[in-house]
């Protein structure tokens, strides 16, 4: 096979998911350019690529929006704000958002972590890295990245708590009345928000 016809597969199969990943940390529009970069430099290094590509792309497009902060720092944050917004409007969370709790408490907790939680929870539960391939997407053994996954869990646990249930939820049914005094009017608990359950797989 040539190195064209390499290519050519490659782009096919990995586009999408580079493109997903680069509108993650920097917005639809810029994510297209460091998607065309990303596609420019595996054209160049061919042969450098390893099996599964995806974590090595992934990690390329990581390093040009590092090198877009680095370069210019008000278009990345201008960018970034971009992508905390496709993020939290639900458009591409399903999957971080599914065994959390409803879907608006867990955008709105997913909305209040730092970017490098975001970025660890999203890897693994959105772009479906194990996480030997996450961890080489951010250039960090696997010891190291599933001590900051599980930090970054807790915090997000904590955070849909802080949220809280949203009001739009259903009140649970009233108990069958018994024997003895009823309960007074609005002492009924608040139901609790369920913990997050972002599921993580060895590879």
């Amino acid at each position: 096979m040539t190195d064209a016809q390499r290519f050519r597969d490659l782009y096919e199969e990995c586009h999408p998911r580079v493109l997903a990943y680069a509108a993650s940390l920097v917005g639809r529009q810029v994510g297209e350019d460091i998607t065309s970069e990303t596609f420019t430099v595996a054209w160049r290094r061919m042969r450098d690529i390893p099996t599964p590509p995806l974590p090595w792309l992934l990690g390329v497009a990581r390093n040009l929006t590092r090198e877009l902060r680095r370069r210019d720092g008000r278009q990345y944050n201008l960018a970034a704000q971009e992508a905390q917004r496709v993020i939290t409007s639900g458009a591409q969370v399903e999957d971080v958002a599914a065994g959390v709790t409803e879907r608006a408490v867990a955008l709105q907790a997913l909305a209040g972590l730092s970017d490098a939680d975001r970025e660890l929870l999203t890897l693994v539960a959105w772009h479906g890295l194990g996480p030997r391939e996450a961890a080489r997407v951010l250039g960090c053994s696997s010891a190291t990245f599933a001590v900051r996954l599980h930090r970054a869990r807790r915090r997000l646990e904590r955070a849909v708590d802080a949220v809280g249930p949203s009001p739009d939820l259903d009140p649970s049914p009233s108990p069958s009345p018994g024997p003895g005094p009823s309960p007074e009017p609005g002492l009924a608990p608040r139901p609790r928000a369920p913990r997050a359950n972002v599921t993580v797989k060895e590879t």
